[in-house]
């Protein structure tokens, strides 16, 4: 599913990022990559989502080989990526049906194939009762479970979750991961990027620890240990 192989990426050169990072992630895994702030996480996202290009080194993702990627290819690519990211990304002025089915609308899908999909993802993150409410009417966990919904609209075969539970409380946090597990339970494959000590630890999955760009730990059922 995902091969970072020698990755290395230079913001400037007194800004290394990352330092000739190999990873390999399988399809259906649940992967939490942590580190310190700086460490490199959100970098490796960036990566993988296209928005920036590699130093050195090579990127495949279910398929695509990110590293020669076509810039007319990057959005069929997204396409096939979930992602969530700390503060939801909610469009204000529509509702948490219309958020959910823009993803869909841009990319030119039937209104019936809207009112079908739209409430069934709904219903699976947990929140159909809210459909004809705006982002600011809801909790912060329910703003997170929408984004879940939107970011599952394209039926991702990869879910790229980068610090999703940054802006919740204890509660939310946890029934935010057990979403995301039971999203895995379907077969999709999770990574959980995450500073969140007490998540990494309840979760009992791999755990990736990265440190100054470079990756320090690689545990098959690991903790945050720094």
């Amino acid at each position: 599913m995902i091969n970072l192989k020698g990755v290395s990426k230079k913001y400037s050169d007194e800004i290394v990022a990352l330092q000739r990072v190999n990873i390999q992630i399988e399809s259906g895994e649940f992967v939490s990559i942590v580190g310190q702030s700086g460490a490199g996480k959100s970098t490796i996202v960036k990566l993988l989502l296209a928005e920036e290009p590699v130093t050195g080194g090579q990127i495949e993702v279910g398929g695509w080989n990110i590293t020669t990627i076509r810039n007319r290819d990057i959005p069929l690519l997204r396409r096939q990526m979930g992602v969530v990211f700390q503060d939801f990304k909610l469009l204000p002025r529509k509702t948490v049906f219309e958020n959910v089915a823009f993803a869909l609308e841009v990319c030119g899908e039937p209104a019936r194939q809207i009112r079908e999909v739209v409430p069934y993802l709904l219903k699976v993150v947990g929140i159909q009762d809210r459909a004809h409410q705006y982002p600011n009417q809801l909790s912060g966990g329910e703003q997170q479970r929408a984004s879940i919904a939107r970011a599952l609209i394209h039926r991702p075969k990869l879910l790229l979750a980068d610090e999703p539970t940054g802006n919740l409380d204890s509660i939310n946090t946890r029934e935010i991961i057990d979403l995301l597990s039971k999203i895995n339970e379907f077969g999709t494959t999770v990574v959980l990027v995450t500073h969140n000590r007490d998540v990494v630890n309840t979760l009992k999955r791999r755990v990736i620890t990265l440190d100054n760009g470079k990756v320090i730990s690689d545990q098959k059922i690991g903790r945050y240990i720094i």
